[in-house]
């Protein structure tokens, strides 16, 4: 279906993922879907697997912003990396246990409020867990920048306004997003908005990955990873 060139490359940016982050391969597939979406999925003792939208693909294939090492290739590497991230930290087990406890309270007369309590508490979970997968796409792609651009192609980016996309302006509109809620009217609305989200917003999402890119946590990790010859993609 895909020519030899391409799948070898994709096959190449994943052992690169696996090299990086020193875990099991599972599975990978391509999907023909129209919504740009990856996801990985473990179930019991089956081998995990991680599913990639063939319109993802598309997405993040025009011609880069920034000229790194495989610039042209590099945003994949950022997808798989997430994804891998997932399986790293046992993600997926973590969630099953999680959806199987919030369902059971449901079962329960007059566990009412205790579920939904598990539930936000379970969005909480999700959303710290997709800015850990953040962190660890940063350790292996090593270019903040790289990050946010696929941050900001998956908040409403297309193939065809790829060269009009402006890291430093989806920056500074997480400061204003910040600024905005710096009050009690404003934590309150987006803590509404924000509650019941598996996914932090890609702004936010970004500024995150943009602090800690600065951190002396990332740093170190980064000195460690030089040191075992795992500092190049």
């Amino acid at each position: 279906m895909y020519g030899h060139s391409w799948l070898f490359d994709v096959v190449y940016r994943f052992l690169i993922c696996l090299q990086l982050l020193n875990t099991e391969a599972p599975d990978l597939y391509i999907r023909q879907n129209p919504v740009p979406n990856a996801y990985t999925l473990a179930i019991n003792s089956k081998k995990p697997f991680i599913v990639v939208h063939t319109s993802l693909v598309e997405l993040l294939t025009p011609r880069e912003l920034h000229t790194i090492v495989y610039s042209k290739q590099t945003h994949r590497l950022v997808v798989l990396a997430h994804e891998l991230g997932h399986l790293k930290c046992d993600h997926g087990v973590w969630l099953t246990f999680a959806n199987i406890l919030t369902m059971g309270a449901y079962t329960v007369p007059g566990f009412g409020m205790v579920t939904g309590f598990l539930e936000e508490q379970l969005y909480r979970w999700l959303r710290a867990a997709e800015l850990t997968c953040d962190r660890t796409t940063l350790l292996v792609v090593q270019d903040p920048k790289v990050v946010i651009s696929v941050l900001m192609k998956l908040a409403g980016g297309c193939p065809s306004l790829a060269d009009k996309l402006n890291v430093d302006a989806f920056l500074e509109q997480a400061r204003s997003y910040d600024k905005a809620a710096s009050n009690p009217v404003g934590w309150y609305i987006r803590n509404a908005q924000t509650r019941e989200l598996s996914h932090p917003l890609p702004v936010m999402r970004a500024r995150e990955i943009d602090e800690w890119s600065r951190s002396q946590e990332y740093k170190t990790l980064m000195q460690k990873m030089f040191q075992m010859g795992l500092n190049r993609v």
